[in-house]
């Protein structure tokens, strides 16, 4: 893998992420989230992994965003998502300092495993991992598409609830006319 392209790709994956928390507009934020995601598919493309970049695109960055703006839509509460005041002033820091903790275990942990290998990786076709979905990993793919399932319904009608008030209260009274 050339260290140039990883830098430029790291960096792009970095910032994108950052704007993700960062971003004020919840719009602007999955559009963000689809700058993450395309570019950790880039980085399977530099370490030669072809499916899992199409994977990548496909599932993630195609239907996660997809289904992602589709509620953001559906909810309209996208204006004023974030609002500044005295309380998300004094999380900042703890978020931040659990966050720099939650790296740091995660680092020591992976620096400190014995089993990762150190020399190259053996390749697996899309032909095995095709069959271990359809064999040994069955029961998790099919509760995984039904949870997902179960959250966008579940989404969709909490963001149709809680907009009925809304629509139901800008409905006028027509006025009789006197005769």
């Amino acid at each position: 893998m050339d260290p140039i392209a990883f830098g430029i790709v790291a960096a792009c994956l970095l910032l994108s992420a950052l704007f993700v928390v960062g971003s004020k507009n919840l719009v602007h934020a999955v559009l963000w989230l689809a700058v993450t995601l395309a570019s950790t598919a880039v980085l399977f493309v530099l370490l030669r992994a072809p499916f899992l970049a199409g994977i990548q695109v496909l599932l993630y960055t195609g239907g996660v965003i997809t289904l992602m703006l589709f509620g953001v839509m559906l909810t309209r509460r996208h204006e004023r998502v974030f609002i500044e005041n005295e309380t998300t002033r004094e999380r900042r820091l703890p978020a931040m300092l659990a966050a720099a903790v939650l790296f740091g275990v995660v680092s020591a942990s992976i620096y400190k495993t014995p089993s990762l290998p150190n020399g190259p990786v053996r390749t697996v076709t899309t032909d095995e991992i095709g069959r271990s979905f359809l064999t040994d990993q069955l029961l998790a793919f099919e509760v995984l598409s039904v949870l997902l399932l179960a959250a966008m319904i579940g989404a969709i009608v909490l963001a149709r609830k809680a907009d009925f008030g809304k629509e139901r209260s800008r409905v006028v009274p027509r006025r009789e006319k006197a005769t």
